[in-house]
C-alpha cells in the first residue's frame, strides 16, 4: 500500500472566494493606498497653506530649502533647475502630491497616480534627503518602495478603477 502526501490541507484558505487569505491578499494594498493617499494629500495641501513655505527667499521657504540641498544632492542639476523658479516648483510639488494623493485614495487612474508619487518621491530622493547618513533615515527612499506595489498591482478593491473595469466588463457582456 503506498501513501501519497496530502497537500491540499489549506487548500479551502486559497480556493476562489475562500478562506481568509484570499480575503487579505485581495485587501492588502488598501491600507498602503489609504496611508500613501491621505499623506500625500496632506503634505500638498501643507505647502499649500504654508505662507512662508512658497517663497523664494527666507526661513523655511523652498527657495532656501532648495539652496541647502544642492551641494549635498545626487543630481545638482536638478536643484539648480527647480531654483530657476523655487516658487513654481514648490506649487508644481504640492499640486502634484495633491493629484497623486486624490487619485491614490479615490483609486482612479492609481497606477498613473503611483508613477507620479514615485516619480515625486525619487526626486526628492535624489535631492533634499540624498545625504541622510545612514541612507534609511531619509524618508524619501521608502516612500519610492512604498509606491511600487501600487505601480504594480493598481487598485484592485474599493476603487473608482475596479467601478469602471466592472462597467466595462458588463457592457461588453463578460
Amino acid at each position: 500500500m503506498t501513501h501519497s502526501m496530502r497537500t491540499d490541507t489549506h487548500s479551502s484558505y486559497y480556493q476562489g472566494g475562500g478562506g481568509w487569505r484570499d480575503s487579505a491578499a485581495r485587501y492588502a494594498l488598501l491600507p498602503l493606498r489609504i496611508f500613501l493617499g491621505v499623506t500625500f494629500i496632506y503634505a500638498g495641501l501643507d505647502k499649500l497653506t504654508d505662507s512662508a513655505f512658497m517663497k523664494d527667499a527666507g526661513a523655511g521657504s523652498i527657495g532656501d530649502m532648495m539652496r541647502a540641498v544642492r551641494d549635498s544632492s545626487a543630481i545638482p542639476a536638478l536643484v539648480d533647475l527647480s531654483l530657476k523658479n523655487p516658487v513654481g516648483f514648490g506649487y508644481a510639488i504640492a499640486f502634484g502630491e495633491l493629484a497623486v494623493g486624490i487619485g491614490t485614495l479615490l483609486g482612479l487612474l492609481t497606477r498613473l497616480a503611483a508613477f507620479g508619487g514615485a516619480l515625486i518621491s525619487l526626486s526628492l530622493w535624489l535631492t533634499v534627503s540624498w545625504a541622510s547618513d545612514p541612507y534609511y533615515y531619509g524618508n524619501d527612499l521608502a516612500y519610492l518602495m512604498a509606491w511600487t506595489p501600487l505601480l504594480l498591482a493598481g487598485a484592485p478593491v474599493f476603487s473608482l478603477d475596479a467601478a469602471l473595469r466592472s462597467r466595462r466588463r458588463q457592457r461588453a457582456g463578460y
